[in-house]
């Protein structure tokens, strides 16, 4: 994701680019084809409302900064309420062809192994979440510090002709969606309360995955923890994390309110594969079949893909990268992507975009202008290059897009017409000036303005 926006934005500046993958040359533990871009989480971008969600102001800036992730997402976009889904296989394709043809642009498939050659002088490195050990080893070399990792985990894919749809029903929380197909872009699974409480049990009790010595200390990230971790946190932590029963109506028993709710989302375009929303797992793969056929309309359950767990690597990137995402300890090297300390395919993404950008501005002889800090790009740039506590061992960790990492702003204290606005209207009105902010800052930032948008 980040070395293909990266590239193209590089390329689209007028920079000649060469971009280096190793599949399939070499696999990786979670890749499953050579194509660009794939995606081998969730198929969800997460949410698309550029007013009151920070990722998706996120979409915005970049869509409005020719970004090729965001262009390539719209055309393998699948139905998902107020989410933006894609279709996998369409919207990798769609990115590798998009590269594969760009006149600015070379692929050469193989592994860099190790840092690049010294005469190669202006190089982004982009290894996505699963950096090649000796690629990892090096840089650690390079800069002094101890490697920085955590677990990463993958949600099972399900097939539709396989899901009891005499159990479970069609709908989006709280009926979100402009259109029918999205109002119906889930499949729910109820469960009532000995249901639930017995899948609980089910959880904890399955064989889990055993990690080596080495990765033991290891921590999850917090943003996609295994639906196991989550049981073990507390028996309720499901019901009101991803198995939440609020904002839908049982259409088989309207009058009963299911006691849980497991979501599947599409997860391509035919509307043929399902995935199960929020339930990444460590469990072992025979345990997986037996534990989530338990679900009601599951009991038949045809699995694509089962679910599983990844190391990821990442930089101490407030210690060791600039302003503009250069390796402090030679500034030919830039960083983007996971690999920076950003979590999610977008924010992946969009520092691609970034360093792209400062890359193709460098060898051009032109200005490298960060975005301001009151954008949802330059937010993360200002998180991944000053947002730590100063001599605070493990300060630094990844983090998704939200609007705690933009200067503060003074929220509104009445509505349009004259309400006192509180709680939950007061925080969503704040989100929208500073969502307003944003956007005009990102347009003074893309037409050169950016000192008297960010003053």
């Amino acid at each position: 994701m980040a070395g293909c926006e990266a590239a193209w934005q590089a390329a689209e500046a007028g920079a000649r680019v060469v971009l280096h993958e190793m599949r399939p040359v070499r696999g990786t533990e979670a890749h499953q084809t050579d194509g660009l871009a794939e995606l081998v989480c969730s198929n969800s971008f997460r949410s698309d409302d550029h007013e009151t969600n920070a990722v998706g102001l996120l979409h915005e800036e970049m869509r409005r900064a020719g970004s090729l992730i965001m262009a390539k997402a719209a055309i393998a976009r699948v139905p998902a309420g107020g989410a933006l889904a894609v279709d996998r296989e369409v919207f990798s394709q769609a990115v590798t062809q998009a590269i594969g043809a760009h006149p600015n642009i070379g692929i050469v498939r193989e592994e860099i192994a190790g840092l690049p050659p010294e005469d190669w002088d202006s190089v982004i490195i982009a290894t996505g979440p699963l950096t090649s050990p000796a690629l990892a080893d090096a840089v650690h070399g390079l800069t002094g510090e101890g490697e920085l990792a955590f677990f990463d985990a993958i949600a099972p894919i399900i097939h539709a002709d396989s899901i009891d749809m005499g159990a479970a029903w069609k709908q989006s929380r709280y009926d979100k969606g402009e259109t029918e197909d999205d109002k119906a872009a889930y499949i729910n699974c109820p469960m009532d309360r000995d249901q639930y409480e017995a899948f609980i049990d089910a959880l904890i009790a399955a064989p889990k995955t055993e990690f080596k010595d080495w990765e033991k200390d290891t921590p999850y990230f917090d943003g996609c923890l295994p639906v196991e971790v989550m049981a073990e946190r507390g028996r309720e932590t499901l019901r009101h994390g991803p198995m939440k029963p609020r904002g839908l109506t049982n259409a088989h028993n309207p009058d009963e309110k299911p006691y849980a709710v497991v979501q599947l989302r599409q997860d391509n375009a035919l509307g043929t594969l399902f995935n199960m929303v929020g339930f990444q797992t460590k469990m072992k793969y025979g345990a997986q079949a037996d534990v989530f056929r338990m679900i009601p309309g599951l009991e038949n359950a045809s699995f694509a893909r089962l679910g599983g767990i990844h190391r990821n690597t990442f930089l101490n990137s407030p210690r060791l990268l600039d302003g503009v995402m250069r390796l402090k300890a030679r500034p030919s090297l830039r960083f983007a992507g996971q690999i920076t300390g950003v979590e999610g395919y977008v924010e992946s993404a969009a520092m691609g975009l970034l360093a792209g950008r400062f890359a193709a501005a460098e060898r051009l002889g032109q200005p490298m202008t960060p975005p301001p800090p009151t954008t949802a790009l330059g937010a993360l740039l200002t998180h991944i290059t000053t947002g730590h506590v100063p001599g605070k061992k493990g300060a630094f960790q990844p983090m998704n897009v939200n609007f705690g990492l933009f200067p503060d702003m003074d929220g509104p204290s009445r509505g349009p017409q004259g309400e006192r606005l509180r709680g939950a209207a007061k925080a969503q009105a704040k989100k929208r000036l500073m969502s307003a902010r944003a956007l005009a800052d990102h347009e003074a930032w893309l037409t050169g303005g950016v000192a008297e948008a960010a003053e």
